[in-house]
């Protein structure tokens, strides 16, 4: 019996109720993960003769076995799917990737005299207030600092804040009202805070806010310091700029709502665009966007969108706003609202006329982003079809791993691998490997070979290799393949050798390209030829060169600080390890810092500062004849 045969038996045996299930291929690992309402009729349709797309033919060819789980509801099966592919990362389940750490703004009121934080990765919790979060662009850091400044408010680490017995010198310039030294009261400065707070909760307080600002520099006037009238004035300026701009009227009807997330796509020619406006306090903030390509869906297409929204609640970096409003009908997204419940307490709407206006603008984000994205030949998804056409791949590539290898002084040679995902990089697979030192040296071609050997025996091997190199580089990567019978496909990427034109006395230097050393090809393809994959390839090659950079500094690093720490008297190991990973600066340059400086910066207790301060100054004394 074909395997086909097989798997559809199976399927028919199964029970028609609401799950999730997960295709398998012959190593046992999960390359897709689904959901279905009644799990018989749906997964018996990959493997009957029904028509299906090129994407979905493809990923059942590689089917070798299922399993499935029954879940309670439809709703329930929302959250398992996207927990079964946060835990196996299926290879053709389309990711809701964004590669951007959107900041918020956090007030932590477990601390005495709070101060505005400006964080990129927030960790809720009791006594933490949160704003944002806030898109690139916006300037939120600049307001956060015009604030704090304005209303006098903790500009300084907690540590250095119960440390501190004097004034510091934002005190002496009217920047900070010095609560550390009981200058200013906690209920004084509290009122001071939640005044500079009102900016982010909502139009109507952001005005109060700016009044009492004004109010502040007709009182500096009246005192004739025109000095520090003249700061408040820039600053209120400031503010009323940023209001301007992040205030709409389409909000206008809906201030009263604390925090909204508005949700719509576009589904173009070739791709889809998912658009997420942010609402916060009245205030409009921006947006989100994230695309993926239309002949990769195995699901239906608003199936997938409403699954990548749940996807994006399930982060928990990410904060559950009061409202969510979608672009859909409601009993298309019943179940969805259920699901969404499990990351936090969450209204949620469909389309209605109260919030019509905010999804068609979000909708015609969608479009818009679209457009302006192919029309300057910016999508990943274009770059990587390139790939595709140009080493006559079946299907798209999503995972490429780069190397580099390179030498520190003579020695130590070292490797880096650089991977990325749909175009992007994944940080969390990026590797350091510490090669064998030969005696005859620098042996590019041998460490080559021992990177990519190794590499091949830790498996979920990536669909192509990037090789930093040329095609002899090329070569001797291919040949370890044919010898552990593995395939892959392995591209380089070098530089053409510069040429020059003309006489001695009038040399013209024609500049060198990037070129793609394909094996089987005569000519390398000249990279500029495609923008895409230009900037796929050249990002990954810059990535690999920088990782490595950062792998020797550190070890350089470490092996020249730890030479005079290590005669330091009284710290221990970890101490050691501790000032190791907080040191940017030279001796020279922390023999201006006091005991009291050496605690704060490395965060170290008062003897250890001491002993270190000693250490650093045991050349001043000065020695009587």
């Amino acid at each position: 019996m074909k395997k086909l045969d097989e798997l559809l038996d199976k399927a028919q045996s199964l029970p028609q109720e609401a799950g999730c299930y997960l295709m398998k291929d012959k190593n046992g690992r999960v390359i897709y993960v689904g959901k279905a309402k009644r799990l018989r009729s749906r997964v018996t349709s990959y493997f009957n003769q029904s028509a299906k797309g090129l994407k979905t033919e493809y990923m059942v060819g590689h089917i070798d076995t299922f399993d499935f789980m029954i879940t309670r509801s439809d709703a329930e099966s929302f959250v398992l799917e996207n927990n079964l592919i946060k835990e196996h990362s299926p290879k053709y389940n389309i990711r809701l990737r964004d590669d951007k750490s959107y900041p918020y703004l956090q007030v932590n009121w477990n601390e005495p005299f709070p101060r505005l934080e400006y964080i990129r990765r927030p960790k809720k919790g009791k006594g933490k207030e949160l704003f944002g979060p806030y898109p690139p662009g916006s300037n939120i850091s600049m307001i956060m600092r015009v604030l704090t400044k304005s209303f006098g408010l903790r500009d300084c680490s907690l540590s250095e804040f119960k440390s501190r017995k004097t004034p510091c010198l934002l005190y002496q310039m009217k920047q900070c009202s010095a609560p550390c030294v009981g200058y200013r009261s906690a209920a004084e400065y509290e009122n001071d805070l939640q005044t500079a707070m009102g900016f982010f909760q909502g139009p109507i307080k952001a005005k109060r806010t700016i009044q009492k600002l004004e109010e502040k520099m007709m009182a500096y006037a009246d005192a004739e310091e025109f000095e520090m009238a003249g700061v408040i004035r820039d600053h209120v300026q400031l503010l009323q700029d940023f209001l301007d701009k992040s205030y709409d009227q389409k909000v206008e009807s809906i201030q009263s709502e604390k925090n909204i997330d508005v949700w719509s796509y576009w589904n173009g020619d070739e791709e889809v665009d998912i658009s997420l406006y942010m609402i916060r306090s009245g205030l409009l903030l921006g947006q989100k966007n994230f695309h993926f390509v239309k002949g990769e869906l195995i699901e239906e297409l608003v199936d997938e969108v409403l699954q990548k929204i749940v996807q994006y609640y399930s982060d928990p970096e990410e904060m559950s706003p009061d409202m969510v409003v979608m672009d859909f009908e409601e009993e298309e997204i019943k179940d969805v609202s259920s699901a969404l419940q499990t990351f936090g307490e969450m209204k949620v709407l469909g389309i209605s006329k109260k919030y019509f206006p905010l999804i068609a603008m979000c909708r015609k984000h969608a479009e818009e982003s679209q457009k302006v994205r192919i029309a300057n030949a910016d999508s990943v998804y274009m770059g990587l079809h390139k790939l595709r056409e140009l080493l006559n791949m079946k299907e798209r590539p999503r995972v490429l791993e780069c190397y580099d290898v390179a030498i520190w002084q003579g020695q130590s040679p070292t490797a880096s691998q650089i991977v990325f995902e749909e175009g992007k990089p994944n940080k969390k697979k990026y590797r350091y490997y510490h090669l064998e030192t030969r005696p005859e040296g620098n042996n590019d071609f041998a460490m080559m070979r021992e990177v990519i050997t190794r590499r091949m025996d830790n498996g979920d091997l990536p669909d192509v290799l990037v090789i930093d190199g040329g095609v002899a580089q090329v070569n001797t990567v291919t040949a370890v393949l044919r010898e552990l019978q593995i395939e892959m496909c392995v591209v380089g990427i070098a530089k053409s050798k510069d040429l020059t034109t003309g006489d001695l006395r009038a040399t013209e230097v024609v500049r060198s390209e990037e070129r793609l050393i394909i094996p089987g090809r005569t000519n390398p393809y000249i990279l500029s030829k495609c923008p895409p994959l230009f900037k796929i390839i050249v990002s990954m090659r810059d990535e690999a060169h920088r990782f490595s950079r950062k792998l020797h500094h550190k070890a350089e690093s470490k092996r020249v600080l730890s030479t005079w720490l290590d005669e330091v008297k009284g710290l221990g190991e970890d101490t050691k390890k501790k000032i190791l990973s907080q040191l940017s600066m030279s001796q020279d340059e922390l023999r201006a810092y006091t005991v009291n400086d050496l605690m704060n910066y490395f965060g170290i207790k008062s003897p250890q500062a001491k002993a270190l301060w000693t250490h650093l100054h045991e050349d001043d004394v000065e020695i009587e004849d």
